[in-house]
């Protein structure tokens, strides 16, 4: 397990401040993750790397002469969000553009794509390449549904050699991209990992059994077998890599090895000696192979093995030298020949639009949205532990403390919105925005997401109608699926926040006051929640492990119906006030 934690929450932050510190020759933090100690040599095109905390040497590790120009870290197994990926990106940019690359998962693709947006809209240009290299996740047909899992490794190097190389933002991107089709990952689990702070790992596996196709965020493997003799376990990677060769694939290959976090590097010598003759034997010649931890998972105890098939452009990109903290390779100029930086400034270029002040009904409402915020939070921390165990057994059980982070962040920002004259458009925007950069992941730019566009139709002046309120929030469902992509059905959130919007509509529309139309949706919320147990998940990254995920709910739509539960909460406790005191507005329009 993680043993060594001050406090769970900051674990990841605790942890970058300790790594910058040591490795202060290297690196330099900025707002949202780290970038190289030296400035980007103007014109060049600056490669940026990310993901979530729990993977050293990836992805801080990386970051120096020859590799990345910068690393955007998010928390534990958590996409980094989308504010992070544009500090990072605006850190590093000296005219050439960035390039950004992570693995393919849905917090990480809809943050940074949404940070290449951003970063486009400022006058910087920005391409995001995906890696899908892990060929347990899904079929040869579907590989842009694929894992992102060492592969990572391998994609990486190859496009920060380009950039080293002083190739254009077209000509990254194009050696990123044909890197990662060139490019096959298998991996196994002999056990799970142990988020910091928590008291039982994310999966176990049977005594003397192996999860075959293991993800790199806890997620179990897809298949359990029986462990196998070192020989007999390269014979099993060797084969199921080879067996999705490239089409049109040479004999010229680079290898990588990589232990997951607790697997000694004698056992992955032993692994090694059988790896390296089978290939041999299918007639391939190994270039310059790794061996060692370089994509880990915690202190999951396992291995993968990665092949990118090799061109003679990409070979000479992996030959290329790279010196960071945690990866040396040839020689570089030392990391202090360069103009280090003296500060880093990341700030925006422009400031956004002045808020409508609120009056003294916006005030009101903005009131109600707060406390219905501190409710939201103090129920996420009730069920931070639930959640992440429900979250467990099909994705990487970081639901609970993403929706901690989430609520406890849009909360502050919504608070210290107090005493500027801010309604509940200012509040809901400012909240949306604190807990899509604070909860990062997937949840965290949705529910972002979800509370500005809810905030987009509320006014921060007057007091909106129950049908007016029923409209905001159906605004923020639909900013849900355009955003992420998922429709009804594919075990999200929006299994049970559809059901909520019917429901608050059809109720509001016959006349029903806000409190009475809520408690009825959010008991609709709430079955639609439960009914997600009998669902596959099609999306996410429980995809690849839908079997397992039946009979237990989707965290994401059980915490949504506590959520709107607890709001629901605020506003019978105000109907009632507005009842015993006799007075003011009808309570429908509270």
């Amino acid at each position: 397990m993680t043993r060594l934690v001050d406090d769970p929450a900051t674990f990841s932050d605790d942890m970058l401040k300790g790594f910058v510190d040591a490795y202060q020759q290297y690196v330099v933090a900025v707002p949202g993750g780290v970038v190289r100690a030296t400035q980007t040599t103007p014109g060049k095109v600056a490669v940026v790397v990310g993901g979530g905390s729990g993977h050293y040497p990836a992805f801080c590790g990386i970051v120096g002469p020859g590799f990345a120009d910068g690393a955007v870290v998010g928390n534990v197994f958590t996409s980094p969000s989308t504010a992070d990926a544009v500090s990072v990106g605006r850190a590093v940019d000296s005219g050439g553009g960035v390039v950004f690359s992570t693995g393919n998962y849905a917090g990480d693709v809809m943050n940074f794509n949404q940070a290449v947006d951003q970063l486009r809209q400022e006058g910087i240009e920005a391409r995001y390449v995906l890696v899908t290299d892990d060929v347990a996740s899904a079929p040869a047909n579907e590989r842009a549904k694929r894992r992102g899992i060492a592969g990572d490794f391998t994609v990486f190097k190859v496009a920060s050699a380009a950039a080293e190389a002083g190739y254009d933002l077209e000509g990254v991107q194009r050696v990123a991209e044909r890197a990662n089709g060139a490019t096959r990952t298998l991996g196994v689990a002999f056990d799970g990992c142990t988020m910091p702070g928590a008291k039982e790992p994310l999966f176990t596996v049977e005594p003397g059994h192996m999860g075959l196709g293991l993800g790199i965020h806890g997620e179990p493997g897809i298949e359990d077998r029986p462990l196998p003799s070192a020989s007999e376990l390269a014979r099993l990677l060797v084969d199921g890599v080879l067996a999705d060769a490239p089409e049109g694939a040479g004999d010229r290959v680079t290898v990588i090895l990589n232990g997951l976090g607790r697997t000694k590097y004698e056992e992955l010598f032993v692994v090694w000696g059988t790896v390296s003759s089978l290939l041999r034997e299918a007639g391939l010649t190994v270039v310059e192979p790794e061996v060692g931890e370089l994509v880990t998972s915690l202190d999951m105890a396992g291995c993968s093995l990665t092949v990118m098939w090799l061109d003679e452009e990409l070979e000479g990109l992996w030959h290329a030298p790279a010196a960071t903290p945690a990866y040396t390779k040839g020689i570089v100029a030392p990391a202090d020949a360069g103009q280090r930086r003296q500060s880093v400034d990341v700030a925006a270029t422009e400031a956004g639009p002045v808020a409508e002040q609120a009056d003294k009904d916006g005030l009101a409402v903005a009131a109600v949205v707060r406390t219905g915020l501190e409710r939201m939070a103090g129920a996420m921390a009730q069920m931070e532990e639930e959640l992440g165990r429900i979250d467990a057994v099909a994705g990487d059980g970081d639901h609970g403390r993403g929706m901690v982070r989430g609520t406890s962040a849009a909360l502050a920002a919504a608070n210290a919105t107090h005493g500027d004259h801010a309604g509940p458009s200012t509040v809901l925007t400012a909240a949306g925005d604190a807990w899509a950069a604070r909860a990062g992941g997937t949840s965290g730019v949705l529910w972002g997401a979800a509370l500005k566009a809810v905030g987009n139709v509320l006014s921060n002046t007057g007091r909106p109608s129950p049908e007016q309120v029923a409209e905001a929030v159906r605004n923020g469902y639909d900013a849900l699926v355009r955003l992420g992509g998922a429709q009804p059905g594919d075990k999200t959130m929006l299994d049970a926040l559809l059901p909520f919007c019917e429901e608050l509509s059809a109720a509001t529309g016959r006349g029903d006051a806000l409190s009475a139309a809520w408690d009825a949706a959010s008991t609709t919320a709430r079955a639609a929640a439960e009914a997600t147990a009998q669902l596959r998940p099609k999306v996410g990254r429980a995809r690849p492990l839908a079997e397992r995920s039946l009979g237990t709910p989707d965290a994401g739509a059980l915490s949504l119906a506590v959520c709107v539960a607890a709001v629901g909460e605020v506003l019978r406790e105000r109907a009632q006030d507005s009842d015993s005191a006799a007075q003011g507005p009808q309570e429908g329009t509270r």
